[in-house]
């Protein structure tokens, strides 16, 4: 790998992060908003999504039961991706688009939030956890990318990364997702 394709790849990286300051700080805040409210409440942080989004989910609900930037107590989060006998069975008896659903219909509660991961914003396991999550009146927040897909529709609140790339979406819901928990550390206290 040439000096030059680094520079061009990581330069493509802060140029997405630009976009992202410029057109998303007022849709961060009110997402950031969302998670310091649920957890005030004492609700429950769901976390989903597929692939590479499900591991940003796993790391997500971790931040948020372990730690992030400093000691503090946890904080109830669940990965809905986590579960192998779970997903496996659901999978296996209603059919992939339930995986998540499922588990949003046994655990989620009024007063809770889910969190979704998508690049595409169209995955229908997503768009169907969604349905459950508002069914059971639990708000949903998204992020996303490109034009945020089906799932802009049915979230109540969108965080879009301004890109048509995958990973360059990922890296950068990482990065507000851990702005975000940076933040409702700040609220906790010491």
């Amino acid at each position: 790998m040439s000096d030059a394709h680094i520079r061009q790849r990581l330069g493509d990286l802060a140029a997405t992060a630009q976009r992202t300051l410029e057109q998303s700080v007022p849709a961060i805040e009110r997402a950031a908003a969302m998670v310091r409210e649920t957890v005030q409440r004492g609700g429950t942080l769901f976390f989903c999504g597929n692939g590479g989004s499900a591991a940003d989910a796993q790391h997500m609900a971790t931040e948020y039961v372990v730690r992030y930037m400093k000691n503090r107590r946890a904080l109830p989060a669940i990965a809905l991706t986590t579960d192998t006998s779970l997903l496996t069975a659901a999978g296996n008896d209603l059919g992939f688009d339930h995986v998540f659903s499922r588990q949003v219909e046994a655990l989620a509660r009024p007063g809770d939030l889910l969190i979704i991961h998508s690049t595409s914003g169209n995955s229908p396991n997503v768009l169907l956890a969604a349905e459950a999550a508002k069914a059971r009146g639990v708000p949903v927040l998204a992020l996303s990318s490109r034009d945020g897909g089906k799932l802009k529709a049915v979230a109540d609140h969108n965080v879009i990364i301004p890109t048509d790339r995958t990973d360059r979406a990922q890296e950068l819901h990482l990065c507000v997702q851990h702005l975000i928990c940076e933040l409702v550390e700040a609220d906790l206290g010491g």
